[in-house]
């Protein structure tokens, strides 16, 4: 794995605690807002990993 990729899943697994913490703090509208940028942020990791190939 490169540094890129500690990147990412760092950035996912951040924006997913912190969907946790908003949802667990009465504030579940932002708390699924947020979560759903960890698939957001994976697919963009994974597609700028397969550019970076060619």
């Amino acid at each position: 794995m490169k540094k890129s990729d500690y990147f990412i899943l760092t950035a996912a697994f951040l924006s997913f605690v912190f969907s946790v913490y908003l949802w667990f703090n009465n504030q579940q509208q932002e708390g699924l807002y947020v979560g759903i940028w960890v698939p957001s942020i994976l697919a963009a990791g994974g597609y700028f990993k397969l550019i970076s190939k060619q």
